[in-house]
Formats: structure tokens, sequence, C-alpha cells
């Protein structure tokens, strides 16, 4: 056993934040690259609570993406893995429409269904009962397609159930506040949790997995080389009337809305690109996205968006708003032209093991894990395998 492994505080990895991709990373690290001390430090007091919470809940196969191709073949690829390895968490039950606007689209009905051809994603012409939903004046076609909707829940109880099978030790109400060179050890951490003073970490390895707050450290952590752009958003939850109760709807492409099944509340929700958004700002050190999300007033703009969107759809003008989820959204800068939702993934060379890591759909767990493979991950250093796995220091 090397000098910092018999250090009780040496981790081989911490991962800071415990949303979806933070959840699954940490097993990933446990279950697949056989790391045997694992930490999840999450802020709030369970799993899930945030951004992987707050959301659309919706499982992409690419139709959401006709401006960046890259984004929805991914989808169309990760969509079926999805479905097969969270199975219980799928909602799968409902039509889903996707609808294309005569005015103001940067789309065409016949761009959308040449786009659907060019990923492999299966469309089909909606039928009357569905068209009749419609605001014929202000839609050019109506398309039902294979998409589906996720329980936070469910995928919540599949990570508590999995990271105390792998070993992965959680920590809640624990907030990391710096990343740094260790004295004892490659790297360490410094977290703050509720009613203690500040404690150190020493470890290996480093996931910043914290979505809004990845530049949010001190220390020696510079921060993401990658422009990040921060939404305070409200998703509307409302409770539908029957005609559209089973349905989820998509009107694209450009300043309209979505309504999709919320599973985790047995609603569902109402967004829309004008009014969803109420606030946002270029990421940087020191603001505090989540203390702005804190001081933020959240009045809602359903009334809105329920205005705008029942001159498209009638009916939607019979729903009730029963909750609103407002939420920081994270999106790459260089992303906002083309709606493309890649992943980011860095290293950060001046401190070697530290990797920040941003999602931008649930079904980007793939592409990570698949990055992942490829890095030299391991619970020993390579002096330590060249020697056997063992260095006495």
């Amino acid at each position: 056993m090397s000098g910092f492994e018999a250090d009780p505080n040496y981790y081989d990895a911490v991962v800071i934040g415990g949303g979806f991709y933070g959840a699954a990373i940490a097993i990933y690290l446990a279950q697949q690259r056989g790391l045997k001390r694992v930490v999840l430090l999450e802020r709030e007091p369970a799993l899930l609570m945030r951004a992987s919470y707050n959301n659309q809940a919706r499982v992409h196969n690419g139709y959401h993406y006709p401006r960046s191709f890259t984004t929805a073949y991914r989808s169309r690829i990760n969509l079926p893995k999805f479905i097969v390895d969270w199975p219980e968490a799928v909602k799968r039950d409902f039509t889903k429409l996707y609808a294309i606007a005569r005015r103001n689209s940067k789309v065409t009905a016949k761009q959308f269904e040449r786009f659907c051809r060019d990923i492999g994603a299966g469309f089909q012409p909606a039928d009357n009962v569905m068209r009749n939903l419609f605001e014929p004046r202000l839609i050019e076609d109506v398309y039902l397609v294979d998409e589906y909707a996720f329980d936070t829940t469910k995928l919540a109880n599949w990570a508590r159930r999995e990271l105390e099978a792998s070993g992965v030790e959680v920590r809640y109400q624990s907030r990391a506040t710096e990343i740094s060179r260790g004295k004892k050890s490659p790297l360490s951490v410094v977290f703050e949790s509720e009613h203690e003073l500040p404690a150190l970490i020493n470890c290996r390895y480093v996931f910043n997995c914290t979505y809004s707050g990845l530049n949010q450290f001190k220390g020696e952590f510079s921060g993401v080389s990658t422009g990040l752009k921060q939404e305070i958003t409200e998703m509307a939850l409302m409770q539908m009337p029957e005609s559209l109760e089973g349905i989820g709807i998509t009107v694209m492409d450009g300043p309209f809305f979505s309504t999709m099944p919320f599973p985790a509340r047995g609603l569902h929700t109402l967004s829309h690109v004008r009014y969803t958004p109420h606030l946002h700002w270029n990421d940087q050190a020191g603001v505090d996205p989540y203390a702005r999300l804190h001081d933020y007033s959240r009045e809602s703009r359903v009334d809105r968006m329920v205005r705008d969107v029942g001159r498209y759809i009638p009916d939607v003008l019979k729903a009730r708003h029963v909750d609103s989820l407002f939420e920081v959204k994270t999106v790459l800068v260089k992303n906002e032209g083309d709606d493309g939702r890649p992943i980011l993934f860095e290293r950060h060379l001046e401190l070697p093991g530290c990797y920040s890591i941003l999602g931008g759909k649930i079904d980007n767990i793939y592409d990570v894990i698949e990055t992942l493979e490829k890095e030299n991950i391991s619970r020993f250093s390579d002096e330590e395998k060249s020697k056997g796995g063992v260095v006495n220091v």
C-alpha cells in the first residue's frame, strides 16, 4: 500500500455532483474501472434533485435537432440503449407528435421529413383525430413519432441502489469548494458539510459533474476553457384536459413550444422557447448560478405560455397550472446558434486526474462513458503498475 493510500481521508476518486451524470459516473468507476474507494459529494439532501429533475424529462430520439445533425444522430444511437438499461424509468405509453409551424419555422415539413430519413428516425403522418387538435392556419403538417419520457424518481432509486451495491460512499449536504494538487496525494478536495467545519479529501481523481456549478471552485482549479451560458428557466407543470392527457407535442422549429408527460408528478410539462428562459448571463467564476436562482423572484410566465400555445392548440387553454419548476440551465455558448447539445469533457492539465463533465441531455451519458473508456483511469499510478501495483513511500 502506498503512503497516501494508508491515509483514511484518501479516495481513489471524488465525484462532485449527485445528479444523474455524477451518480452514473461514480457507479461506472467502481463497477467498470475497479476503483475501490469512491466518494460522491452532493450538496442537496438526496440524489437527482436539481437539473436531473427540473427539466422536460424527454428521452430524445433526434427529432428535436434538425439544425444539429451530430446531436440528432447521437440521440438516435443512444435512445435504444437507454430504454434497455432503464426500462422501469421510461414512460412509453403516450402518443408523441411533432408539428411544423407554417410561419417563422426554421425548417419546413419537407425538410423535417428529409432530416428524419437522414438520421434514420421513423415518422408517419398523424391521423385526422390528432390533426384536429391543431389550428390548421398555423400548422403546416403533423407527424406521429417515437419518443419517450423518463421518471426521475425511478432513476434516483436506481442510483441509490447501485451506489450502495458498488460500495460508493455518498455524502449528502456536502459542497465541494476547492480543488488543488495534494500534498499527500495527486489531488485534494475541500468540502463543507452542514453543521461541520470544512474538511479535506485526498484523492487520485476528481470528476466535476456539477452542471451549472462547473466553474465555482477555488484552490488551483482554473475553470473550464469552454464558454458557458447560464439561464434561469421555468418549466410549467400542467394538468392537461382529457383531449391532451395521453399526448406529447412539440411545435417547431424556432420560437415555439413543447408539452410532455412528466412521470414523476403525473402531470405534463409546458415549455416555450420565448418564455421558459427568464434570465441569462455568461458564466464566470465567483458568480454562483445557484445563488442567483435562490435570489430570483420566480414570477411565473405560464399565462403567456398558455396564451401563445393556445393559438396553435386551442385545448391547451383548458389546462390547469399546478406548479412551476425553476432551475438553472447550462449550455455551451458555441452551440447557441445550432441547438447542438454535445457533451463537455475537459481534462484539466494543471490538475492531472481532474475532469469536468457536462451533458445537455440525459442520453448523453453514453457519450461520456465512451469517452471515459479511452482514459487511463486506474487506482494505481504508472509507477505502481510497473511494480505490480505496490509502491512504498
